[in-house]
């Protein structure tokens, strides 16, 4: 017995974890979103296996996914950057207030409730549907980016709730570069660019987080050195990184195949169904 599963049922749970791999990698590429909004909720129901106490759960799948956001947002960052589609002025103007909302997440993990991070992942990722699903082009805060005090507090929010999310900040940055009428694969390559910084400093922060978790919850396998770090699942990420690093490349050219509106709705789909994950288990407890 392995955390309390059978060989078989460990065998089942690695060959999983490196399909959810792959499929994260993609959609990172394809997305420009980390691949995060897809790992969260397949990590939620791994770690529901092997009985991780529901009150670090949602956190620990959520530094995980952060984790194993960081090579695959590098890969896709690099493949956007060799096409000329990241808009460097925009990452420019956002990455210390970033730094300044992932550090704010970190901290609201290590003392927040566990519905807390449900509520939000599932506010933001219908929010996201709607606008992505129902928006017209005339739908816009304006005409071009925002400067100055504005675009710093933008980048704030960007960072906090990426960091509640286990995302990279793709989800946000979409939505605010669409809303100010910028193309969504420029904002879709830019966005990658940023789920570089938010991921680092993300799972840097849910490591110090998670530390208080792990005294409390000594017996659970999932949350021991070496399998985990705070809340980073150790087993889960070097399980998962490998493959989302060579689907990401292949995300990036299919992202760039697709018209305009057929990415928009593919999007808008997707973060409909993974809302709705957790809708579920807010309302059953689970």
């Amino acid at each position: 017995m392995i955390a309390g599963l059978d060989p078989r049922e460990v065998i089942e749970l690695a060959l999983l974890l490196v399909a959810v791999g792959a499929l994260s990698g993609f959609l990172a590429g394809l997305f420009g979103i980390g691949g995060g909004a897809i790992l969260v909720p397949v990590f939620y129901e791994c770690f529901r296996l092997v009985g991780v106490p529901l009150e670090v759960r949602m956190p620990l799948c959520i530094g995980t996914s952060l984790a194993i956001i960081i090579p695959t947002s590098l890969a896709s960052f690099r493949a956007h950057y060799k096409r000329g589609a990241v808009d460097m002025a925009i990452l420019r103007l956002w990455w210390l207030s970033i730094l300044f909302g992932v550090l704010g997440g970190s901290v609201t993990a290590r003392y927040a409730p566990e519905r807390l991070f449900k509520i939000v992942f599932v506010m933001v990722a219908w929010s996201a549907a709607a606008r992505l699903l129902l928006a017209r082009d005339t739908w816009k805060f304006g005409d071009d980016m925002p400067k100055g005090f504005l675009m710093r507090v933008y980048g704030f929010f960007v960072g906090l709730l990426s960091t509640l999310m286990g995302i990279g900040g793709g989800l946000f940055a979409n939505l605010l570069m669409t809303f100010y009428g910028r193309p969504i694969h420029q904002a879709v390559a830019t966005s990658s660019a940023l789920a570089v910084l938010i991921s680092i400093l993300g799972a840097i922060g849910y490591v110090y987080a998670g530390w208080p978790a792990a005294a409390r919850f000594p017996d659970v396998a999932a949350l021991q050195a070496p399998f985990t770090l705070g809340y980073v699942s150790l087993i889960g990420a070097l399980l998962v990184m490998p493959t989302t690093l060579v689907t990401a490349p292949l995300g990036v050219k299919v992202a760039h195949a697709l018209s305009k509106r057929a990415l928009e709705m593919a999007f808008g789909a997707y973060l409909f169904i993974v809302g709705g994950r957790f809708v579920v288990s807010l309302l059953n407890g689970q």
